[in-house]
């Protein structure tokens, strides 16, 4: 894998995944250049060649959010771009993940937002919304558990008996969150 032909092929559909959050040109060209950085360094951590594009995105969409927790700027939750970046045929259930927790009651719905999605610890996260600790950490484990059953219900995962999710993903035609 050559970074300057994932460079050619993908800066473009990268550049413009980061700008749709940001809404800033310049602040879109910096983390595209740290997004490459990153690629050019890990490139060969890459085991399946097919999960490139999956994988290109997954880092821009994190460096973006690097931007907005060290700016500590509300990120906007409407719809998982990356997500929608990826390719139809490459769908698994982080592309779900998103959809699901904004599904939930408003309660639990801003609580994931905050601690999974953006990654607050969870005193900054029961801060932001003005409730105490115990009051966060139990909606963020009601939360993950309506979760849970979200995946259960849209993509018929089971609970082991540690009660870990486990199944293989749908398609994403298959997927009743994502269509």
């Amino acid at each position: 894998m050559d970074t300057e032909k994932i460079w050619s092929e993908f800066s473009l559909a990268l550049k413009k995944f980061i700008f749709s959050k940001v809404k800033n040109e310049t602040v879109a060209d910096d983390i595209l250049q740290e997004v490459f950085i990153k690629i050019h360094l890990h490139k060969h951590e890459l085991k399946e060649k097919k999960r490139l594009k999956s994988w290109l995105f997954s880092i821009a969409n994190n460096a973006t959010l690097d931007y907005f927790r060290k700016k500590d700027i509300v990120l906007p939750t409407e719809t998982n771009d990356a997500a929608e970046e990826n390719s139809k045929d490459e769908h698994d259930a982080g592309d779900c993940v998103l959809p699901l927790i904004l599904n939930l009651p408003k309660k639990y719905k801003e609580i994931l937002v905050l601690t999974e999605i953006k990654g607050y610890k969870q005193q900054k996260a029961a801060d932001t919304l003005s409730i105490g600790l115990p009051a966060a950490k139990s909606r963020i484990q009601r939360g993950r558990d309506l979760l849970k059953k979200g995946f259960m219900d849209c993509c018929d995962y089971k609970l082991d008996a540690n009660g870990h999710l486990k199944g293989e993903h749908k398609n994403k035609e298959d997927c009743k969150v994502c269509n």
